[in-house]
């Protein structure tokens, strides 16, 4: 794994503070690599002074709460060499939510790296729950730009989230960019050249999940989507109305699933648009952060609300099989079965027409 900070020239910061200048993101990617016996475990999150105090404030704990995952590890390890292979590897974006951060399903993007897939994630500015560039400035979560549904008329929320998604679909289309013209940046360059670029989807959480649609339905290099509790108000009214034409696959948490909500009825509207293969599922017995890694970082995780009852274990196991089997039905060819019919592995995982 590697991180990179990007200027986006062609479009403007929208939710920063004056001056305005161009949007400026990080990204960190994640690849199958050669081991380098040297080599040292990247640490789950970086810059802890700033992120996790802040991250503890929005889940209304103490701001001390987090500190702990200091000491966490990954799987990957920074900077190492790309795998050498014959064949290139498929690319995927992801998009976290409000809120959220670019290493927050690491579990699930190492397992994708792993099986040989490349994955891109940003932190969306402003978005995300703190930014950090390199010169040390700071860009914390502006709740301007996603305001609460309360503070302002139906119409106002409407715009802005639509506005939102927009910019978190321009940031996952600027990475394509970015690797497809990687200049003379030797990391990207190296990566790049292990990029099948005719192979590129794009997965998601909540906020990040409109977002992926919202990509996937106006960028042309997109063949695939994946929406984990996808909150469909950042998707464009057209993107909601249209034509899906690529395979979509959706997993939603039972709290999110089994609620009459707009957000659901939305989905509905926009599922049955999709023209290609479409799956949808919900897990039994989790919760909203359930897709995230944070279930993992303490065992009061359910008594705080940031888990359902289901072993987090089990649930990481079968958001990491039908995510690969997802993109591996479409990127490597895959005949398994387990999304087409229920699954006595994963009884959990409960299919929805």
């Amino acid at each position: 794994t590697f991180k990179l900070t990007f200027v986006d020239h062609s479009r403007q910061e929208i939710y920063g503070k004056e001056p305005v200048g161009p949007r400026i993101i990080n990204v960190q990617f994640w690849y199958p690599a050669e081991l380098d016996p040297d080599a040292k475990p990247a640490p789950w999150l970086d810059y802890m002074d700033v992120i996790a105090p802040a991250l503890a404030a929005k889940l209304n704990l103490p701001s001390f709460f987090l500190d702990h995952i200091k000491y966490a590890q990954t799987y990957a390890f920074t900077n190492a060499s790309p795998q050498k292979s014959e064949t290139k590897f498929p690319l995927l974006l992801f998009s976290h939510g409000w809120g959220g951060f670019k290493s927050q399903n690491t579990y699930q993007v190492e397992e994708l790296a792993s099986h040989g897939y490349i994955v891109a994630a940003p932190d969306h500015t402003y978005g995300a729950i703190a930014t950090v560039f390199p010169d040390g400035s700071i860009a914390l979560n502006n709740p301007e730009a996603l305001p609460g549904a309360a503070e302002i008329s139906d119409d106002e929320f409407l715009t802005a989230a639509q506005i939102l998604g927009d910019q978190w679909a321009g940031d996952l289309s600027f990475i394509v960019d970015s690797l497809e013209n990687p200049g003379a940046v030797p990391q990207l360059e190296m990566l790049a050249n292990s990029i099948d670029f005719s192979k590129i989807g794009v997965l998601g959480h909540s906020t990040g999940g409109g977002a992926a649609i919202q990509f996937c339905a106006t960028d042309f290099r997109c063949q695939t989507a994946l929406g984990m509790d996808p909150y469909m108000d950042p998707v464009s009214k057209t993107s909601q109305t249209q034509d899906f034409n690529q395979p979509f696959l959706a997993i939603f948490s039972e709290s999110w699933a089994v609620e009459s909500s707009r957000n659901n009825d939305i989905f509905k509207m926009f599922f049955n648009n999709v023209k290609e293969d479409r799956y949808h599922f919900y897990i039994q017995e989790t919760k909203h952060y359930d897709f995230t890694d944070l279930p993992a970082f303490s065992l009061l995780a359910p008594y705080l609300g940031l888990k359902g009852t289901l072993n987090g274990e089990q649930v990481s196991k079968i958001i990491n099989a039908y995510t690969l089997a997802f993109f591996d039905r479409y990127f490597r060819g895959d005949t398994g079965t387990i999304l087409d019919k229920p699954s006595d592995k994963y009884p959990e995982m409960i299919y929805l027409p």
